[in-house]
């Protein structure tokens, strides 16, 4: 029985919409027992509120079932020394950090960890910038540098720190093979029988490759079959969709 890591947007909706077939296909794998979690790069929104964004598309999950970059950041920083964390990002993210005892604050922070908040401004650059020049550990939730219709995501609110530091941050998200790691973790699941779903080249399949899981690749998203020519590396599998998936 394959263990199953599978994308959200680009795989099972596009935007909020149902991408036709995708509520079948978890439907599917629930009823053979396939132990499975949805792993997203976006970090600003809670479990909670995942499962109900795809309940309202007709897909039906446990919070169990969801994992984020924000989780995954938060479970990165249990392991680092230090409790103080500047945060640029939503409540979601502070959420989870709040979770594993960090303290949110502008005094002495020991990280400036950065996520995706639409309420970015000078005086954020500003702080972050300083606090990683003097010493803070720059962490970021996901390398993503937009999101739909262009807009803004984490990698280009980290892009004037690091511009101004001249330091990068540690991105946790996909391709990181951390978060494979932690969400194979929090599923219980080996790499070697876990298959990963998913849309992107860049993100997905390339965290797959990285971290020993057998790779599924959608054409429903951001990556066609063109695109492979201008990567080293293959998918295992490719479909048009996750409702012609049958390796699984």
């Amino acid at each position: 029985m394959k263990s199953v890591i599978c994308d959200i947007d680009g795989v099972l909706l596009h935007d909020n919409k149902l991408i036709p077939g995708s509520d079948k296909f978890i439907q599917r794998l629930r009823e053979q027992g396939n132990p499975l979690v949805l792993l997203t790069n976006y970090p600003a929104q809670t479990a909670k509120d995942l499962v109900n964004r795809l309940g309202a598309a007709g897909i039906e999950l446990t919070e169990d079932q969801v994992y984020t970059s924000a989780m995954a950041t938060a479970d990165f920083l249990r392991h680092q020394q230090g409790k103080k964390a500047y945060v640029i990002g939503e409540g979601a993210l502070t959420h989870e950090l709040y979770k594993q005892g960090f303290t949110i604050t502008d005094i002495n922070p020991d990280f400036v960890i950065v996520g995706e908040t639409r309420s970015y401004n000078w005086d954020m650059v500003h702080r972050a910038a300083r606090f990683v020049a003097e010493g803070a550990r720059f962490i970021a939730t996901n390398p993503d540098t937009h999101g739909p219709n262009h807009s803004p995501a984490c990698g280009a609110l980290c892009a004037p720190i690091e511009r101004i530091t001249g330091k990068k941050p540690f991105y946790v998200g996909k391709p990181s093979a951390w978060i494979i790691r932690s969400a194979l973790n929090h599923l219980g699941a080996h790499a070697t029988n876990t298959v990963i779903v998913g849309d992107n080249l860049n993100t997905d399949i390339l965290a797959g490759f990285q971290a020993g899981l057998e790779t599924v690749m959608v054409l429903s998203g951001v990556s066609r079959m063109e695109d492979l020519d201008r990567y080293p590396f293959r998918p295992n599998h490719i479909f048009p969709c996750v409702a012609e998936i049958d390796v699984v």
